[in-house]
């Protein structure tokens, strides 16, 4: 971070290593790509006009993950969304050409799927659904987690535990129907 510091194109080259990272946990928190995109790009212009204040105690995509989180946060407070439903006339299973080997009904029930889950993230309160993806889609360990959110790890381990807990629950009644199909 020293050499970003006077160095544009070092900073680019952060950017090009880390934005994936941050977009997958900024969709996660918040479930729109597009929205995601726009926090991903807010994360970065907000950690470049703040590199000063990176003191190199942890790591760099620890950092820009804290970012991240307050970006996300700052964003859901007070916003309401919903998810989109899958109609039978979906414009995306009449554009699936017949040799991608997926079957229009099974992208369909996959499509719900990825709806539920994100359904059921949204239903999460904003630290347990941080620590379900930082730890399980992220696959970060507990002290980047303890890092990132300022909690202690036995906080962590019973938020996830718990998170994993509530989308188990969330989940499984859309499994129960899609087993019996």
């Amino acid at each position: 971070m020293e050499r970003v510091r006077p160095d544009d194109e070092a900073f680019r080259l952060i950017f090009a290593q880390h934005h994936r990272f941050i977009f997958r946990f900024l969709y996660g928190m918040v479930g729109e790509h597009d929205l995601a995109e726009d926090l991903t790009q807010e994360t970065f212009m907000r950690a470049y006009s703040s590199m000063n204040t990176f003191r190199g105690e942890s790591k760099l995509s620890t950092w820009l993950c804290g970012i991240a989180k307050n970006v996300a946060l700052n964003t859901l407070r007070g916003r309401n969304r919903e998810f989109p439903t899958i109609e039978i006339n979906d414009q995306s299973v009449a554009k699936l050409s017949e040799g991608d080997g997926t079957a229009p009904d099974d992208y369909l029930l996959n499509k719900e799927l990825r709806n539920v889950i994100h359904d059921g993230l949204e239903r999460l309160d904003s630290d347990k659904r941080m620590v379900f993806i930082l730890k399980l889609l992220q696959q970060r360990s507990y002290d980047e987690i303890a890092e990132i959110t300022g909690f202690s790890i036995p906080k962590l381990k019973t938020d996830l535990h718990r998170a994993k807990a509530q989308m188990r629950q969330l989940i499984r009644p859309y499994l129960e129907v899609r087993d019996e199909m």
